[in-house]
């Protein structure tokens, strides 16, 4: 009954922002940690950022350190990520996720593509 449903992505240049956003059911959402994955194509997915239940000790992978930003709003049962200064690179499905355990459920994901 766990139910993650991602969206927000979209095509946009380099440069651009996103906001993703995560909505969440079926589980007590604030005792989870949560994070946004992303797998582009060819390439495995990767663990982009995660937050803590209480919304502490936001983590990141290197190469969005700086330009995304983690939340989450436990009234809501949400989780968002902002992206900013979006690059090529960037391009992928993200997907929200909860620990534990990290991708025993994932949603459809939402598709980021980002053009030069």
């Amino acid at each position: 009954q766990v139910h993650l449903v991602e969206s927000g992505g979209g095509l946009v240049q380099s440069g651009d922002s996103l906001r993703l956003s995560c909505q969440t059911s079926g589980f007590d959402f604030s005792i989870y940690d949560m994070g946004w994955f992303r797998q582009a194509p060819g390439k495995e997915r990767e663990l982009v950022a995660a937050i803590n239940g209480g919304g502490a000790m936001p983590s990141y992978v290197d190469f969005v350190k700086g330009r995304f930003v983690i939340s989450r709003d436990n009234s809501k049962n949400t989780m968002s990520l902002q992206m900013n200064s979006l690059e090529p690179e960037d391009t992928a499905v993200y997907y929200c996720n909860r620990n534990p355990p990290w991708h025993y459920i994932w949603g459809q994901g939402t598709q980021v593509t980002v053009s030069s």
